[in-house]
């Protein structure tokens, strides 16, 4: 077993684990704040700090505010575990969104990834190092599009025709939403409070794109 404890979140890794031990561990954890990632027998728990949630939690207020002042039909889908296990790989994403495909889940209280779409777009803080790499996970699960966020930045990452991500100048999913306009939007998130910041979002968005 390998064991890593960082300064902001903790890592544990294990080595050489079958797909049945990977889904007991899901078991065991619940609803417990923990991320676990399965990648082909090694598996990580990644116990996120307050920066890593926060970052995440405020892309996806975002999201949430775009989506609803430009009347964009959507399903958020928060962290919930997609696995496939004939890929042997499974994660939760830090915050995760139906767009495109919003349609076809609607209604259901169970993400099946035999029978339904991944989500359209999936959130990915990477303040830390993470010691399994997430992004081929992703792309064997076929998550069209990745905001992968630094702490610092957000970059926007598509599914290429050779199933690989490339980074992008525009959101697929909000393709009238600039990807600069986002590192603005969030950076004001360190000058006020949660609700204020808000307002201040909505204010842009409905002076800015809404037509």
């Amino acid at each position: 077993m390998t064991v890593a404890t960082l300064s902001l979140e903790q890592q544990f890794v294990l080595d050489d684990v079958g797909w049945d031990f990977y889904e007991s561990i899901l078991k065991q954890v619940g609803d417990r704040h923990i991320f676990v990632t399965y990648d082909q027998g090694t598996l990580e728990l990644m116990s996120p700090s307050f920066k890593h949630d926060k970052r995440g939690r405020l892309l996806g207020l975002l999201i949430n505010v775009v989506a609803e002042e430009l009347g964009i039909p959507m399903q958020g889908a928060g962290s919930t575990t997609f696995r496939r296990k004939e890929l042997e790989r499974g994660l939760e994403p830090d915050q995760c969104f139906y767009v495109q495909n919003v349609k076809r889940i609607i209604g259901k209280g169970k993400i099946n990834l035999k029978i339904d779409p991944p989500p359209d777009l999936a959130i990915e803080v990477e303040i830390s190092r993470r010691m399994v790499k997430r992004l081929p996970i992703y792309e064997a699960l076929g998550v069209p599009e990745i905001w992968r966020d630094d702490g610092r930045r957000v970059r926007v990452f598509v599914l290429n025709d050779e199933g690989h991500y490339e980074q992008t100048t525009s959101s697929p999913s909000f393709p009238a939403l600039p990807v600069d306009q986002i590192n603005q939007l969030v950076s004001l998130a360190d000058e006020t409070d949660e609700m204020n910041w808000m307002r201040r979002v909505r204010h842009w968005v409905k002076s800015n794109l809404v037509k």
